[in-house]
């Protein structure tokens, strides 16, 4: 921990922060290096070690630290009281890692942290061991004597659904309170301008069941007038969208998106989209991507290739993903998916569909002197440049769970991510001059928040 005791001047901020950065980094690179990957099928033993990890690191701030655990994987929360009369502030992260994949796919060693091209490389080197980072780099830039009160709440099981949340919330909830949350787990803009999360997808997951047969019969003797499960799924599937690929469920709420700069090109260029492959839907990208619904299939149980039999397959299931509009309710926009599937099933096909999983979305209504305050942290941060609203495509259902249990509290989803951090993929990445950002813009808002806190 830095020796000043008393909150350095704003205009100190930036070469503070500048000078924190080789400490900051080589920490991060220690938090990479644990495997700490939530999954059942994976040594949760790195998950307790990585916990502790971010505990030392709060400890070593002055935070007063504990790992909690209420039937998943080990939390850590650290707070540090108010000065009298003071706000407060809480800072999420999650430490916990999704699977690193395949080897071959990495250029690098996923838990062996590698800078290139002013981009260190790693799994959880952005998501969100760099949210972690932020945090105490905020911390270490005020001496560990910030203005305000600073609770931070590192979860450890964020990647597979944060299933305990909700309990650590009701049990742990009085030592989360504050004036102000900064969940930061999402992305910026692009590389050099830094944006604002208001707004958030809601998604549903689901298992759907195909049946056409009580057993397998030979395809020469009984195929023309017998159906088989795979293509009956097949067709099923493809009744989920229109003949332009738009979501062709009824009912489901669909908005739309602020009207930011992004075209074509640039959808191509960040998501891969393979030359000739055409873009599916109609309306502007962004609200195809923030605002209205999307759904994917993301797996199927069927025979393989390489060991098929000749024969009518009777049964097959596929594991979809609908992304719904923040406001929509999950349950409605299931109720509305299972009926679609229920009435569109070819040829009277046997159709079971089974919720796997859901979350809430979240839209913000990020008006106030905090939000002001967060904007103007970012613009210094930034030099100069003004941030952005944005809407994420993807869901984060803790962020509609803190909003729950907080409605008071200013929510702000920040993120240490860009377009190019490919989070969750191979090749996992954080851009460096970014992330100084990052933590010179949270640092400022630790400043600024008591003068926002006190505007009537």
């Amino acid at each position: 921990m830095t020796d000043n005791t008393t909150s350095p001047d704003p205009s100190d901020l930036t070469a503070t922060v500048r000078a924190l950065m080789p400490g900051v980094r080589a920490d991060l690179e220690a938090l990479t290096r644990i495997p700490s990957v939530s999954l059942d099928s994976f040594d949760p033993s790195h998950v307790d070690d990585s916990a502790e990890a971010v505990a030392q690191l709060l400890r070593d701030e002055g935070l007063e630290v504990e790992i909690v655990r209420e039937g998943g994987r080990p939390a850590v929360i650290g707070r540090l009281a108010a000065p009298e009369g003071a706000p407060t502030i809480t800072l999420y992260a999650h430490h916990d890692v999704q699977p690193p994949g395949q080897d071959k796919d990495w250029d690098t060693p996923p838990f062996e942290p590698t800078e290139r091209d002013g981009r260190l490389y790693g799994r959880g080197a952005a998501d969100d061991k760099a949210g972690v980072m932020a945090h105490v780099a905020a911390l270490r830039a005020h001496g560990g004597r910030p203005p305000c009160g600073v609770n931070v709440f590192v979860e450890g099981e964020e990647e597979v659904g944060s299933d305990s949340l909700a309990t650590i919330l009701e049990r742990h909830g009085d030592k989360l309170a504050a004036d102000a949350i900064v969940l930061a787990d999402s992305s910026n803009w692009k590389i050099g301008v830094p944006a604002l999360t208001t707004s958030l997808r809601g998604m549903i997951r689901v298992v759907i069941s195909v049946r056409t047969l009580d057993h397998s019969v030979h395809s020469g003797m009984f195929g023309g007038p017998v159906p088989d499960a795979l293509t009956a799924l097949t067709r099923l599937l493809a009744s989920l969208h229109d003949e332009k690929g738009d979501v062709a469920v009824a009912g489901l709420v669909s908005g739309d998106a602020a009207d930011l700069d992004f075209d074509e090109a640039r959808l191509r260029e960040e998501s891969g989209l393979l030359d000739g492959v055409q873009v599916m839907g109609t309306g502007s990208f962004l609200s195809q991507l923030w605002t209205r619904p999307a759904i994917t299939t993301i797996g199927i149980d069927a025979p393989a290739v390489d060991v098929a039999s000749n024969t009518l397959v009777p049964s097959a299931r596929a594991k979809v993903s609908m992304r719904i509009a923040p406001s929509e309710d999950p349950r409605a926009a299931y109720d509305l998916l299972r009926a679609h599937l229920q009435e569109h099933a070819p040829w009277g096909a046997r159709v079971e569909v089974t919720l796997d999983d859901e979350g809430a979305g979240f839209d913000a209504d990020a008006d106030g002197p905090i939000y002001t305050a967060a904007r103007s942290s970012f613009q210094d941060a930034w030099d100069g440049t003004e941030p952005v609203d944005i809407g994420v495509g993807g869901s984060i259902p803790f962020v509609a769970a803190f909003a729950e249990k907080f409605p008071d509290a200013a929510i702000l989803v920040t993120g240490v991510e860009d377009p190019d951090t490919r989070a969750h993929g191979a090749n996992e990445s954080l851009h460096l001059g970014e992330f100084e950002r990052v933590c010179l813009a949270e640092a400022l808002l630790l400043q600024r928040l008591p003068d926002a806190t006190s505007v009537e």
